[in-house]
Order: C-alpha cells, then sequence, then structure tokens
C-alpha cells in the first residue's frame, strides 16, 4: 500500500520586531563596541603604559650618564710625563744599535779564492776576507775592486748562512768599485735602504759594519771627520777623491762594507783606513766611496 507523504507546514509570524535606535549612525556601525566604557579605559590604560615606558628609559639614561665617570683629555704635561717615565725606567736601544740593526740584514761576507799551486789540481786557497752590501732585490751587491782583484772563485755569505757562488758583474777600478751577482739568494732576502750624503756634516753619527779580518759581522760607531776627502790607495796606485773621512773603526775584512747614518741608511762603503807605518791596522782615520759616486760607477740611477 502507498504511503502518504506528509508535509509540516511551516509557521510564519506575522509581527514585526521593533527597529533598534541608531542614533543617527550609519549602518556599518557598532555603537556598543565604539561607545563601550570599557573600550575608552583600554586605550587610556595602553597610552598610560607606553608613556610610562617612555618616563623610565629617559630615566635610566640620566643616571646612567650622572653616574659614568667624564672622560679626561691629555694634556700636553700628561704627554710629558708618559714620555719622561718610559725613558727613566726603560732600557732603549742606542742610535747605534739601531742603524747596525737596520742594515744588517743586507750585509754580506766576501770570500775570494784562487788555484793553490801547491796542492793537486782543483784544490783553492783563500785570496782575502771583504765585504759587501747587498742594493737589490735579486741579490745584486756593492764591494771594494781590491777585494775581488785576482780571486777566481768567490764565495758570498749572506746573513742567514745563506752561501753561494757569485760573479763579477761589473768593476770601476778608479772608485776601486766592483759589483757582483750570487747564483742563489735567501727567499728573504733585505736590500739595504740608500740615503745620501749630500746633507752629512763633520760630527754626525755614522756606523761601520763588516767582516774585520774575518770576524762578524761586527759593528763599530764614529763621526764624520770630514768630506771631500783624497787617498792615495796602495793597491794598484790610484788616487781616489770625493771621500767620507770617518772614525769608525775599519780595519782589513772592512772592506766593502756599508757606511750607514743613523737613520739606518747606507750613505757610503768603506774604502781605505789610512795608516802611515807599515801596519794595516785602524789608528782613527778611515774613508769611504759616497753612495752616490758608488751608484753612478756601477750604473744605478742618480738618487
Amino acid at each position: 500500500m502507498k504511503r502518504t507523504v506528509v508535509y509540516r507546514k511551516r509557521q510564519i509570524s506575522t509581527e514585526v520586531s521593533p527597529k533598534p535606535e541608531t542614533s543617527g549612525l550609519s549602518p556599518l556601525a557598532t555603537p556598543a563596541i565604539v561607545n563601550s566604557p570599557d573600550s575608552r579605559l583600554r586605550r587610556w590604560q595602553g597610552l598610560a603604559l607606553f608613556l610610562l615606558g617612555v618616563l623610565l628609559t629617559l630615566l635610566s639614561l640620566h643616571f646612567t650618564h650622572r653616574l659614568s665617570p667624564p672622560a679626561s683629555s691629555l694634556t700636553q704635561n700628561d704627554i710629558d710625563a708618559a714620555v719622561l717615565h718610559t725613558l727613566t725606567t726603560q732600557d732603549l736601544p742606542s742610535p747605534s744599535a739601531k742603524a747596525a740593526a737596520a742594515v744588517q740584514a743586507s750585509v754580506v761576507r766576501v770570500e775570494g779564492f784562487e788555484p793553490d799551486p801547491k796542492k793537486p789540481k782543483g784544490e783553492f786557497r783563500p785570496t782575502g776576507v771583504g765585504t759587501g752590501v747587498v742594493i737589490k732585490d735579486d741579490g745584486t751587491m756593492l764591494t771594494n775592486y781590491h777585494v775581488v782583484a785576482g780571486a777566481q772563485r768567490l764565495l758570498v755569505t749572506f746573513a742567514d748562512g745563506t752561501q753561494s757562488q757569485a760573479e763579477v758583474a761589473a768593476v770601476h777600478p778608479d772608485k776601486d768599485l766592483a759589483v757582483l751577482k750570487p747564483q742563489k739568494i735567501p727567499d728573504d732576502l733585505q736590500p739595504a735602504v740608500l740615503g745620501s750624503s749630500r746633507q752629512l756634516a763633520p760630527g754626525d753619527g755614522v756606523v761601520a759594519v763588516g767582516f774585520p779580518f774575518g770576524m762578524g759581522p761586527s759593528v763599530s760607531s764614529g763621526v764624520v771627520s770630514g768630506m771631500g776627502r783624497e787617498f792615495l790607495s796602495p793597491q794598484g796606485g790610484r788616487l781616489l777623491s770625493g771621500l767620507i773621512q770617518f772614525d769608525a773603526a775599519a780595519n782589513p775584512g772592512n772592506s766593502g762594507g756599508p757606511l750607514v747614518n743613523m737613520a739606518g741608511e747606507v750613505i757610503g762603503v768603506v774604502t781605505a783606513i789610512l795608516n802611515p807605518t807599515s801596519a794595516r791596522t785602524f789608528i782613527g782615520i778611515g774613508f769611504a766611496t759616497t753612495i752616490e759616486e758608488a751608484g753612478m760607477a756601477v750604473g744605478l740611477p742618480p738618487f
């Protein structure tokens, strides 16, 4: 038997609800939220907390500044007192020691050799010991001509102990100068700083570094005694001119070594000593070729 579908009738109310009063607000406004006393209270509380935070930050900065000690500026008296304290409590190196240290790594021992007729073929005997000074990064060095004259083999020893055969690259006998080129050089080779002799005056301090009698490197200090001196070299009877006269101790073996000013700059090449006796020892008068003369003699650019 077919069942009959029963529909439930919906009750529709005909009553009209009263409209709420809007007090002239637009339909998008929510009077209960905008005009709520709780909302206004929360805004005032937030503003008060923000202002309190700003006030606390300002107070913190103020007290930090008040508690921090004011920075004091140094006066000239403070600086003078500090310098005086250092000078009276510290052992400072002498000017001579500083000058010698500046050139020490550039000073080279130069040894000459010749065939020994009394020994089997191929053996050599020493002809003498002198000094050289490195003036270029590639190991080019200056020395005296009389140090290398007659030698058929040259051995140079650098400051770090490195040894190398060397060749004569150029000579200038009239100036008693020679240029040597080593076959190998140390990795950290330091050429000397070349200065100028034009500002030298009698009384200026100088240092001589070399290998007197093969000992060294040895350091001696003194002063410039005079400029523009002449000296008749016993080796070959050459008249050397334009020399620096100095009184820093120099002896055989110092030849070819640097004469250094107090700034550590090479201003001459030690060339000769004067001794009226037959002894080849220092009596207080030494001579050096100026670095300008040495540079021109070996083809260095003027400086």
